[in-house]
């Protein structure tokens, strides 16, 4: 039972495998010419093949098949077919390319399908043209290398065009950055002219051929990868759309080992300042670009230059340090863009047109990621992309003045390549009545707040004017204003103790004791005036409840002035004395010695009480 469920297996396989090669036999390539462009890190193939219908039914379209390794580095496919009678040289028309799974073919392979605009019928030949881009499919070798060394690479390809149709004649050209190669696997009419290796042309391939080729050559083209490309377009409908990009970019060319010396980097000899690194890259922005920035995490960049015509904006940017193999540096450019060039109504629909991938030359996108934030209150949003992308999803952005958010739609893309730098559409319907929330809402809100000012100026908020917290806040502060002007009568009390200690020390200087007497009794006026002003606030301290608490201190600070007031009046009168006597001034001094500490402790408590009763 087995062994029959086996054959029946085998049969059908075969039965598979036999309908498989009936459908593609009767395609025929009777020429073909494939060129492949090794300049870069991006590999770009162009093959040119026309193909004949030999057999006896019309065939509505052509296979394109892929190793497993081409299709993993495939980033770009795209197909035009040109039938030559009656076309001019040179005119072809691009036609439409589909995955496909065909039955009864090795698994392992990929296909694509170029659907023909009309059927070929028996006899018909058409010239269809392939272009193909690949992505790190070109291998340092080696892998690292020294700040001198320049960069050696390696390809790997089939000399044969792998195909499930027979080839009658082939011919493979191969472009190199420089006239010059390490080595490449010499076949059969294999020639290298010039920057070029010719392989062909061969005749009668047969189907799925595969003939390895070896191509090893100096590549010190910038091998410039963002691992991460975010790019947000940002839609204001009073006339700007904002676009921020920002980077995580490596090289990703052979490693540099050893150290980086800054001298030889900047030497004239090309062989030593590291002809594989690279210190800027060139953002083709669109015309009328304006408020470009560029910076990274620590700030503003200058290292920075613009130039603009008519057509175009090129940004040239360098980076803080220049870049070898496996260094990375990750910064932000943004730029604005005037709206009327980028939006335009459609069917009753608003409809941005704008370009999709990284305007940096020959810069490859492991993940790019679009985020188109349109006004608030667009709907019925959809997006037109020229080309397959990995997903597509809906988020919302607040910023300023928003109420239900911004949406935002979320393009994803692998892989991406300058080939996806195409323009792309996104429609969605707003209303013009919605411009003006936003003015509305600020000319509201100003509104509010000043009829909220004048509410406050003219509204009276005093609790009332009868109640016990009311009168208690009125005595309290009245308790204040006699404390602080307690405190003022007492702070020019002291005033005119510091004037009779000056009185003092001019008479020891000229020994004049007339004068020094005038300023006891000029001093002597002014303390009764502020005594007499000290009464009536004394008074009013021990009749308010509010001074419960304060007024010892108070009496205690008052009784401290009037006993440091008595002492300098002694020392005064002492010392006076003394110079009228004609005593010495080391007896002077040990007169008034006992006195004068006794001065010095009065008036440090003196002025600890008025800190303390400072409220």
């Amino acid at each position: 039972m087995k062994r029959f469920r086996f054959d029946l297996l085998l049969f059908m396989l075969l039965g598979f495998c036999m309908l498989f090669s009936a459908a593609v036999s009767s395609l025929v390539i009777s020429q073909l010419d494939r060129k492949i462009d090794l300049t870069s890190q991006i590999v770009r193939s162009t093959t040119s093949l026309k193909v004949e219908n030999k057999g006896d039914d019309s065939v509505s379209e052509v296979l394109l098949s892929f190793t497993e390794k081409q299709a993993k580095s495939l980033a770009f496919l795209t197909a035009s077919i040109g039938e030559g009678k009656g076309k001019a040289k040179g005119s072809f028309d691009s036609v439409p390319l589909k995955p496909v799974n065909p039955e009864g073919v090795n698994p392992e392979l990929t296909w694509y399908s170029v659907s023909l605009p009309k059927e070929l019928l028996k006899g018909g030949s058409l010239t269809l043209e392939v272009k193909a881009v690949y992505t790190h499919i070109v291998k340092p070798f080696p892998e690292k290398i020294t700040q001198a060394d320049f960069q050696l690479v390696s390809f790997e390809e089939s000399a044969s065009f792998f195909s499930p149709y027979a080839v009658n004649v082939q011919l493979l050209t191969v472009k190199l950055p420089e006239p010059k190669v390490e080595s490449y696997t010499k076949l059969d009419n294999s020639k290298f002219s010039g920057s070029e290796i010719k392989y062909g042309p061969y005749e009668n391939i047969a189907p799925f051929s595969n003939i390895p080729i070896t191509v090893h050559y100096v590549n010190n083209h910038p091998f410039s990868v963002a691992r991460e490309l975010v790019r947000e377009i940002e839609i204001s409908h009073w006339g700007n759309v904002q676009v921020t990009e920002s980077y995580n970019l490596v090289h990703a060319g052979a490693v540099i080992t050893g150290e980086f010396s800054r001298l030889d980097y900047q030497a004239q000899q090309p062989h030593v300042r590291g002809a594989s690194s690279f210190r800027n890259l060139v953002a083709k922005l669109p015309p009328r670009a304006h408020s470009i920035y560029y910076r990274d995490e620590i700030g503003n960049i200058s290292t920075s230059n613009v130039w603009s015509d008519s057509a175009k904006t090129l940004l040239e940017i360098e980076p803080r340090y220049p870049m070898f193999g496996g260094w990375r540096s990750s910064f932000t450019i943004g730029y604005g863009l005037p709206l009327q060039d980028f939006l335009f109504l459609s069917e009753g629909k608003r409809v941005l047109d704008i370009s999709f991938g990284c305007p940096m030359n020959e810069v490859v996108i492991e993940n790019l990621t679009v985020k188109i934030v349109l006004p608030e209150g667009s709907n019925d949003i959809s997006v037109s992309v020229p080309f397959p992308i990995k997903q597509q999803s809906q988020e919302t952005k607040f910023s300023h003045l928003d109420m239900v958010g911004r949406p935002v739609v979320v393009l994803e893309k692998k892989n991406a390549v300058p080939e996806h730098n195409q323009y792309f559409q996104v429609s969605y319907q707003f209303s013009n009545l919605s411009l003006l929330r936003e003015p509305m809402m600020l000319v509201f809100g100003f509104f509010l707040f000043f009829v909220a000012c004048i509410v406050y100026a003219r509204a009276d908020l005093t609790i009332s004017k009868s109640s016990a917290s009311y009168l208690s806040k009125l005595q309290w502060d009245e308790v204040q204003t006699a404390i602080q002007q307690f405190q003022n009568v007492m702070n020019r009390c002291l005033i005119i103790h510091d004037k009779l200690e000056a009185s003092l020390r001019d008479l020891s200087r000229t020994g004049d004791v007339q004068t020094c007497k005038a300023a006891r009794k000029a001093a002597d006026g002014t303390l009764k005036e502020l005594s007499k002003e000290l009464k009536p606030l004394l008074l009013f301290l021990q009749s308010s409840s509010q001074a419960a608490q304060i007024l010892p201190k108070v009496d205690e600070l008052v009784s401290k002035e009037k006993e440091l007031q008595e002492k300098l009046m002694l020392k005064h009168s002492t010392v006076t004395d003394s110079y009228e006597k004609k005593s010495g001034g080391r007896e002077i001094e040990n007169r008034v010695a006992s006195i004068q500490q006794k001065i010095s402790v009065l008036r440090q408590e003196v002025d600890d009480l008025l800190e303390v009763i400072d409220i």
